[in-house]
């Protein structure tokens, strides 16, 4: 069975392409690989597994009226489920793409919402002029901004990592879609590990090559495991993502640093 190709364009970075295939209309570069997805039966849900572990930063952070930036936009999934699922949030997405952003209003279903706010820019040029503006600004940085050759070129630094935990409050999250190609992930592993003092959760992706980074600022709350098991199964309940499961794997693929984030 083959995708079926509903939109196809081209900019100066590549060919975007709209595929559908069993009832998930998806977001592909130029590639096989799924960038973003949809359920066209469901398109509010997260489809993809990885961008459902994304989320996992839930278990360490009370949402509220709060200020998230997401550093790639793709299909505007991530938008699109914190907008629908947490009405006092505001949402800044930074997309190098005009193109992709272009595609993700009409290809999968991204709002034009006040609370939304889609940014055309290189994402490091984008933290610097944050920086120039106001530091310690958002709650959660969720950044995924790798393509079917890795993560961009501008980004993959340590002075960009530092912008970003330069931009994060001080009880802020930044979450990072680590993909698991052995030398550029040890790399961001040192980068991360070290700005954020060890402060670290990893969450590998079953089945996928993403592995989900939780990177925690130094006045981020330390739950207890009692606590984060109460919180994970009413998360569970009330969002219908596998926060058991999350904080399971957490636990079990984490004994360096499970004690630095959380007690017992």
């Amino acid at each position: 069975m083959t995708y079926k190709l509903i939109y196809q364009t081209e900019d100066n970075d590549g060919v975007i392409d709209v595929s559908e295939l069993n009832g998930v209309r998806s977001l592909h570069f130029g590639s096989f690989a799924q960038q973003s997805a949809m359920s066209l039966k469901n398109p509010d849900q997260l489809q993809l597994d990885y961008a459902k572990a994304m989320m996992s930063w839930l278990l360490f952070y009370e949402m509220g009226d709060d200020d998230i930036l997401l550093m790639g936009l793709g299909g505007g999934s991530l938008a699109k489920y914190l907008l629908k699922q947490f009405p006092d949030c505001r949402v800044e997405a930074v997309e190098y793409r005009a193109a992709v952003a272009e595609v993700a209003h009409d290809y999968f279903d991204l709002p034009h919402d006040s609370r939304l706010n889609v940014v055309i820019d290189d994402g490091a040029h984008y933290a610097q002029e944050r920086l120039n503006l106001q530091r310690e600004f958002y709650s959660v940085i969720m950044l995924d901004a790798f393509d079917s050759q890795g993560m961009a070129e501008s980004l993959c630094n340590l002075e960009f990592f530092a912008a970003c935990k330069a931009m994060l409050k001080k009880d802020g999250i930044l979450v990072v879609d680590l993909w698991n190609n052995k030398e550029q992930f040890t790399q961001l592993f040192s980068w991360l590990g070290g700005l954020f003092e060890a402060k670290l959760l990893l969450l590998p992706v079953h089945g996928m090559v993403n592995v989900v980074g939780l990177f925690f600022h130094e006045d981020t709350p330390i739950y207890s495991r009692k606590v984060l098991q109460k919180r994970a199964t009413q998360l569970e309940k009330t969002y219908r993502l596998p926060f058991k499961k999350f904080l399971k794997d957490l636990i079990a693929y984490n004994p360096n640093f499970i004690d630095h984030v959380t007690s017992h």
